[in-house]
């Protein structure tokens, strides 16, 4: 098996602990996605809908970059600061899996910052045999 770690370009600033997505043998891992810029600063602060959608988008750059989309998701795990935020973010959620969504699960974590509600982490198999690897 041969991995390859990636942050897509235009993502926010690299960690040198981790990297954003991680592809092997087809399969594409993203870290945590929350919804903070180029620049390190929070998106759509109070706002889970808007940080929902912020994530979603860098949750697909990433998939792309190890040659995956959304339809070839097989798991999301969904963190949020509070559940009272639970109906904004599967408003969201669904615009970008349709009607037929992965496996997920959701639940209400302590997340790294305050003003940051949302925490989206995804698994993906690319469809084609080659890709991701």
């Amino acid at each position: 098996m041969s991995r390859h770690a990636f942050n897509p370009s235009g993502s926010a600033p690299p960690s040198p602990r981790y990297s954003f997505g991680a592809a092997a043998d087809g399969w594409v891992v993203t870290s945590g996605i929350v919804a903070i810029d180029e620049r390190g600063e929070t998106q759509h602060p109070g706002d889970a809908a808007g940080q929902t959608r912020h994530v979603l988008d860098q949750v697909g750059r990433i998939l792309r970059a190890g040659g995956c989309g959304f339809e070839d998701v097989l798991f999301v795990h969904v963190y949020l600061k509070t559940m009272a935020d639970y109906a904004d973010m599967n408003r969201v959620y669904a615009e970008y899996f349709g009607d037929r969504p992965p496996a997920r699960f959701c639940v209400a974590a302590g997340l790294v910052k305050d003003d940051w509600l949302v925490e989206i982490t995804a698994t993906a198999k690319a469809a084609k045999a080659g890709a991701a690897s």
